[in-house]
């Protein structure tokens, strides 16, 4: 299980890299200095949310499987209030566009699913032990 998971991760973040990259460059001519920040901003957001799930959903992962959903509720939760948190802190600030911080951040997140489910269903799960063992 493990193996599908890092063969997932890794195909998910060299897709969300290059959709990182497309969004800097573009926020970068649209909004300028800027832009570029709110670009790396969102795209540092992005980096560390789905990086924690990473380190964390696979830690749990090898000591117990079936806790695998009960900690990406709990960090689901945790990222949803640090999110809050940093949109009221960085609500009014002016050495970034916000927009292009936003866009850029749901950007690189639907890239990051997007590449998930692709790879997930092409990537094949055997249900059944090939040996015949329990």
């Amino acid at each position: 299980m493990l193996a599908n998971f890092s063969h997932i991760v890794r195909w998910s973040a060299v897709v969300t890299v290059i959709a990182a990259a497309i969004m800097v460059a573009v926020c970068a001519a649209v909004g300028g200095t800027h832009g570029l920040i709110g670009a790396l901003l969102g795209v540092a957001l992005v980096a560390v949310f789905f990086g924690i799930d990473v380190l964390v959903i696979g830690r749990v992962a090898k000591i117990s499987p079936q806790a695998i959903m009960l900690a990406a509720i709990g960090l689901y939760v945790f990222k949803i209030i640090a999110l809050a948190v940093a949109v009221k802190l960085l609500g009014d600030a002016s050495f970034f566009d916000g927009k292009l911080f936003g866009l850029t951040a749901l950007i690189c997140i639907l890239a990051y699913c997007a590449a998930q489910m692709v790879a997930s269903i092409r990537h094949k799960t055997l249900y059944v032990n090939p040996d015949g063992e329990r």
